[in-house]
């Protein structure tokens, strides 16, 4: 993958971690919310489509080449993601505050970084 081809994927792929974990905001306040938090009220498959759209970021970044240690560290956060996320209420509740689509582009973006490619 090229450089630019990265930087491009890695803009596509922050906007879809911002538009599931903090696409929103509540009006005058610092509260933000995504597609992950409403989507996630769905019984079950909610869930598993939100795990889907975890898992396809985890993908991508493989593609980029992340290596392994990376790629563990955000397969666990999309676990502890969609595993408390998966209870009743307090599980959206959790998916507002934990945000692993955002945590999981900050690890990629710094791999990146690392690379010598330069990032926004």
């Amino acid at each position: 993958m090229t450089e630019a081809e990265t930087i491009k994927t890695l803009r596509m792929l922050k906007q879809i971690a911002r538009f599931m974990d903090n696409g929103w905001g509540i009006p005058f306040t610092r509260f933000r919310f995504g597609a992950d938090s409403v989507v996630g009220l769905l019984p079950v498959g909610g869930d598993v489509l939100t795990a889907a759209v975890s898992l396809f970021l985890v993908v991508k970044a493989r593609e980029m080449g992340a290596p392994n240690p990376l790629l563990v560290r955000m397969l666990a956060n999309v676990a502890v993601d969609t595993g408390i996320g998966s209870v009743p209420v307090l599980g959206d509740i959790f998916d507002m505050l934990f945000m692993s689509n955002v945590k999981n582009m900050d690890l990629l973006t710094e791999f990146i970084r690392q690379k010598g490619i330069r990032v926004d």
